[in-house]
């Protein structure tokens, strides 16, 4: 037998099937290490058949498998297939995709631990006949061993030494039990609550169980009980035998949701994200793919878990632009769960109080079923949303951050004993530090951004590369010591806070705040049991959290994300308010959200502060339709990165050049093709150029294909080139 075999090399040269002679006990998906050239790597068998088109002679054998198992199920070899026609991926980009880094680098293996305990046969009083006198420590030993109980190795060592309990083991007095020991992530701990659904949840789960080959799109206000019917769909697959993914799209949501499914179902529940320790983990993927986790819970990468017989797939706050990898290999979540759903001929479940505008316009035009719970599962009103303009806080000379309106019910709050949050999406003291007499901006010297002042370490740092630099004292560039913070940030919020409210507690959650292992956890769980309490935070407060005793939310600034040049700039502001203004008023006690604007008249906070979804919809899908802005288009970016200006420059221009010959024979089918520097034109020392092509949809397929053959064909071995399908970030 032939075994087609991909090599772990990320080379446009070698993505490639070659063939090897297959082992009698060869098995396809197995891990193996194959001579190639003049050394040896790892390789993933894709396919076995009964002859090769080369000659024998010129095969060399396969190597022995690197694990007891073929890592890659059957699925994902059908997967590799689709995906790579779809986001035009390499074999191997895919395959790393399949299986845990901490498994191809060897960082992680099981952890054992060992045991001791007294054999059947042991008989101690014949054995103490005939031990030496002297073997004080093993006679210690003997007479400290009961039968039927298991001890740990180690301390055995520590309390008796380890030679004697060798010598033990030697004489076959006792033997040695090994288990492996699961590495389990910390999470926090809850009861199941137990709930009624409500008529218009059992009409939604009754609905997508019915339907179970299709893509579902659950549009239900924040607080509607969509994690119940998540909940509830997933126990019926449960009972049948199947397994379950449960994508979130960000870690900090990951804790509550682990407890919330963990308390109603116990330990079949495993976690797959980022934030976990190699062990964790491999152990994690290890109970999916040997069946012993049902449900997989995670953040994007998760929707790779290796879960067989999967009975449902769920991507809860569905809009969130993390759910596309902006990183090579480049892929779009929702389009991965759709072909892993077709191939288990299971339901998949796309939920959100704030659907994107392409899903929903998806389910508009029946290619979608779309289910509604207009109401809160409680069937308490949303919160009020208050709209303060900042403008005549200042004309009546107010100079904080905070209008009187908000620091009245911060006020309450702390007099009632209840939770506030506040939201601001910047994190730091501020976005940046300025000379008042030149205008010198700090700026990061391997980044064309400007250096975001953090006040705790007293730094500047860069927010793309983590680079770290003195804070101003005095202007680099003339010598002044007028220098002006920018921008507040979150640290600056908490600052101001505890200045106005020295005896309540402050918390702030922000990527710098939990970037330590459990520091999250830790966090939530202090602000779940702390009153009064005020928890300031970016967007990763912004969705999913469920804390009865909030009762206010307000948001600082709400025209942050307005003003970005991204056509998308109103959905994600109107999806950022409307999800943040969610946490308040949960459970029996009324919240308030109070939004501080400077722009009070723009459409966008007429929707939002009255929940109107569908009205927002209708106005943005109509303006995206006059301007040919997706979903009515495509836009594809080509992005190429080098550290030497001029390479990146003629790499954009070289390949300018070719699509505009296409551009020229089709110009009435681009709406858009234009070669430039990023707006961000150096980022860890590598500038930056783009190429954007906008175009319509009847001819994308064509347009798309030629583009990623350009890309693919064009020889830059000095630079990095990437193709972008509508990307999420035009920065």
């Amino acid at each position: 037998m032939i075994a087609e075999v991909i090599v772990d090399i990320t080379n446009d040269q070698v993505d490639k099937v070659f063939d090897y002679i297959a082992r009698p006990d060869t098995v396809v998906g197995e891990r193996v290490t194959v001579p190639f050239g003049k050394r040896f790597i790892e390789g993933y068998v894709l396919r076995l058949k009964e002859k090769s088109e080369l000659s024998l002679t010129l095969l060399k054998p396969l190597g022995q498998p690197k694990d007891d198992y073929p890592v890659l199920l059957p699925e994902f070899l059908a997967l590799n297939d689709k995906m790579r026609a779809l986001f035009h991926l390499r074999n191997v980009d895919c395959m790393r995709l399949f299986i845990p880094t901490q498994l191809r680098n060897g960082k992680a293996k099981p952890l054992y631990s060992h045991f001791i305990e007294l054999t059947e046969s042991f008989d101690d009083q014949e054995l103490l006949k005939n031990t030496r006198k002297n073997a004080t420590k093993q006679i210690e030993l003997i007479k400290y061993l009961r039968p039927d109980n298991l001890y740990a190795k180690t301390e055995l060592n520590k309390k008796f030494g380890s030679q004697n309990v060798t010598k033990l083991l030697e004489l076959g007095v006792v033997c040695q039990v090994t288990t492996a020991i699961h590495r389990a992530p910390q999470f926090i701990k809850r009861e199941d609550k137990q709930v009624i659904l409500t008529n218009d949840q059992e009409k939604v789960v009754n609905s997508i169980l019915k339907n179970r080959q299709k893509v579902h799109l659950l549009f239900g206000v924040t607080g509607s009980g969509k994690t119940e019917v998540y909940m509830r769909i997933i126990a019926q697959v449960l009972s049948e035998g199947k397994t379950a993914i449960l994508l979130v799209p960000e870690i900090s949501l990951t804790p509550q949701v682990l407890a919330t499914f963990t308390a109603r179902f116990g330990e079949s529940v495993a976690i797959l994200h980022s934030g976990l320790s190699d062990g964790e983990r491999f152990d994690e993927w290890q109970r999916m793919r040997t069946g012993q986790a049902k449900i997989a819970i995670g953040a994007r990468s998760a929707i790779f878990s290796p879960m067989q017989n999967l009975g449902v797939i769920i991507l809860d706050e569905e809009h969130d632009p993390s759910y596309k990898s902006e990183t090579n290999p480049r892929y779009d979540t929702h389009e991965v769960a759709k072909m892993r759903g077709e191939y288990n001929k299971c339901p998949v479940i796309f939920g959100s109080a704030t659907p994107s505008l392409d899903s929903f316009y998806q389910a508009q035009q029946g290619e979608i079923l779309l289910h509604t719970l207009p109401n809160r599962a409680n069937q308490k009103p949303m919160p009020n949303i208050e709209i303060v303009n900042m403008c005549d806080e200042m004309r009546a000379g107010n100079t904080s951050m905070f209008s009187k309106r908000l620091l009245d019910e911060l006020e309450k709050v702390v007099r009632d004993k209840n939770q506030a949050m506040l939201f601001i999406n910047r994190r730091g003291f501020s976005s940046y530090m300025i000379c008042r007499e030149c205008g010198y901006v700090a700026k990061c010297e391997d980044c064309d951004v400007s250096l975001v002042y953090h006040k705790e370490d007293n730094l500047l740092k860069c927010h793309y590369c983590n680079r770290r630099y003195k804070a101003l004292t005095n202007c680099p560039n003339c010598g002044s010591s007028y220098i002006r913070m920018g921008a507040i940030g979150t640290q600056r919020v908490v600052e101001e806070l505890r200045e106005r409210f020295p005896n309540v507690e402050i918390l702030r959650m922000d990527f710098d705040t939990t970037k330590n292992k459990n520091s999250l956890n830790e966090l939530l769980s202090k602000f779940g049991q702390t009153k009064p309490c005020i928890l300031v935070g970016t967007q990763m407060i912004a969705k999913g959290h469920d804390f009865p005793a909030v009762t206010l939310v307000g948001i600082i600034n709400a025209d942050m994300s307005l003003h970005f040049s991204d056509y998308r700039a109103p959905e994600r502001t109107y999806q950022l308010i409307t999800q943040v203004a969610g946490r308040a008023g949960r459970a029996d006690k009324e919240g308030i959200v109070i939004l501080q604007t400077y722009t009070p008249r723009h459409y966008i906070y007429r929707f939002a502060s009255n929940y109107d979804y569908l009205g927002f919809y209708k106005k943005e899908i109509n303006l995206r339709e006059v301007t040919h802005f997706p979903p009515f288009s495509k836009i594809i970016r080509v992005l190429v990165t080098a550290e030497n200006k001029d390479e990146a420059r003629a790499t954009t221009a070289r390949i300018y050049s070719k699509i505009q010959d296409y551009f020229s024979i089709h110009r009435d089918e681009f709406l858009l093709c234009s070669a430039m520097a990023s707006p961000v034109t150096r980022i860890e020392k590598k500038y930056r150029f783009q190429i954007l092509c906008r175009f319509l949809l009847n001819t994308e397929p064509e347009i798309t294909n030629f583009i990623f053959d350009t890309v693919s064909n064009d020889k830059h071995p000095k630079s990095l080139v990437f193709v972008e399908v509508n990307p999420s970030n035009m920065s």
